[in-house]
């Protein structure tokens, strides 16, 4: 079995069925692509309208736990929604890596609506 078919995603929601959340708001899983290429595997996730602030990684050995809140800023009063598409509240994606990735030497960048995480092969050199 490749790398890539052996990759495991542990979704907590579905983008098409939000599940609640214990907190009260809507859970929700933002697209998110894993690949694996000759120098590491990178995580993408799609968080557009989510403030830094907002967003959380946790790393236990092999999985990273990516989570946070999209808030809705813009709605004001009760509205009477006539399309309603976009997932707002509490959000969490669950990406476990093969072996073979450090994600404790992991990079992450967040630009333009899209966290992007750079994952060393083990063993690899830290770049700095």
């Amino acid at each position: 079995m490749s790398k890539a078919n052996s990759m495991q995603r542990f979704p907590a929601g579905s983008p098409s069925r939000p599940t609640g959340a214990t907190n009260g708001e809507t859970a929700w899983t933002p697209s998110t692509d894993v690949y694996v290429h000759a120098t590491g595997a990178v995580i993408k996730v799609e968080l557009a309208g989510i403030r830094k602030e907002d967003l959380d990684l946790t790393i236990e050995g092999s999985r990273m736990t990516i989570s946070g809140v999209r808030r809705d800023e813009c709605r004001n009063g009760s509205p009477n929604f006539q399309v309603m598409e976009i997932h707002y509240g509490a959000f969490e994606s669950v990406v476990e890596l093969p072996p073979g990735f450090d994600l404790g030497q992991a990079r992450a960048s967040y630009q333009n609506g899209f966290l992007r995480v750079d994952v060393p092969p083990s063993g690899a050199k830290e770049i700095g």
